[in-house]
């Protein structure tokens, strides 16, 4: 089985699979790498969109706040020692915020 493998690759045809091989790499790697970095990026997306006044929220900083008011590509949150306001993209999907409050963590 070997030999036969081996000798139909020294006798250089085989043109057609590897045009197989090649579309077979590049399913695999949509299917392992672009595709889930896809789904990663459009629930970012929704759950910046669906960001709203109250929200306790992480940005990829890691700074804990709570959402003042929201904008088409920006919010102001409140921190324990003022505001600031910060860009939608700054707003990580995957943090999940403390919503202790500070002065009785303190105590």
């Amino acid at each position: 089985m070997i030999s036969h493998i081996l000798l139909q690759a020294a006798s250089g045809g085989g043109g057609m699979s590897t045009l197989i091989m090649l579309a077979g790499m590049f399913a695999i790697m949509y299917l392992f790498m672009i595709r889930p970095q896809m789904k990663r990026q459009k629930e970012a997306k929704s759950f910046r969109d669906a960001v709203k006044k109250g929200d306790h929220v992480v940005t990829i900083g890691g700074f804990h706040g709570k959402v003042v008011s929201v904008s088409d590509k920006t919010v102001v949150l409140e921190f324990e020692n003022g505001k600031a306001r910060v860009d939608k993209s700054a707003l990580s999907p995957t943090g999940t915020a403390d919503t202790q409050n500070i002065e009785t963590a303190n105590s």
